[in-house]
């Protein structure tokens, strides 16, 4: 008799370092795997990588990168989340929610009081689900040759701490996305 043990729940790790081999293992090979190439942005990487593995495959990615900002008047630094991935053939198992849970909570120990991320409209409902607020105004992004651009895409926000509040005024990431 064979015993019925359900697999384990998944779970993010830290990755020490992520690559274009790691995305291509998550999403396959392409020069747009994330669908905004047309938008025509410059992005920075990400610094700090999150990810899942089902076996010895990696499947699922969130990253983080510290940003330099302009909320209103005042300038500060947010945390951008972006990179997130999940398999093809996974999707629909909650890994998107795992590994942005856990870039978020490594995100609270990094200080800014906010996290930001810019997606394309289909992806607006499953972030919404993750918790995840439209911005609801633009934002401008660097690029070069000294260039400042609305960013095309969607803004969404989340707080870091219990106590953030989101400054009223207009928006400026004072570097490239991420």
């Amino acid at each position: 008799m064979t015993a019925n043990h359900a697999s384990p729940e998944p779970s993010a790790v830290r990755l020490p370092s992520y690559t274009r081999a790691d995305q291509d293992e998550i999403l396959g090979g392409g020069d747009d795997p994330f669908g905004v190439a047309a938008v025509g942005l410059t992005w920075l990487p990400k610094e700090e990588h999150f990810g899942i593995r089902h076996g010895d495959r990696l499947v699922a990615h969130a990253g983080l990168r510290r940003l330099p900002v302009a909320l209103g008047t005042a300038e500060t630094e947010m945390i951008g989340v972006g990179g997130v991935a999940v398999a093809p053939d996974v999707r629909g198992r909650g890994l998107a929610r795992l590994v942005v849970a856990a870039a978020l909570d490594h995100a609270r120990t990094m200080g800014p009081e906010h996290a930001l991320l810019f997606c394309r409209p289909v992806l607006v409902p499953l972030y919404q689900r993750l918790g995840w607020h439209p911005l609801g105004r633009d934002v401008r992004v660097e690029q070069p040759e000294d260039r400042v651009v609305t960013m095309p895409l969607h803004t969404m926000t989340t707080p870091l701490r219990d106590d953030a509040h989101w400054p009223p005024g207009p928006v400026r990431l004072l570097s490239l996305p991420m």
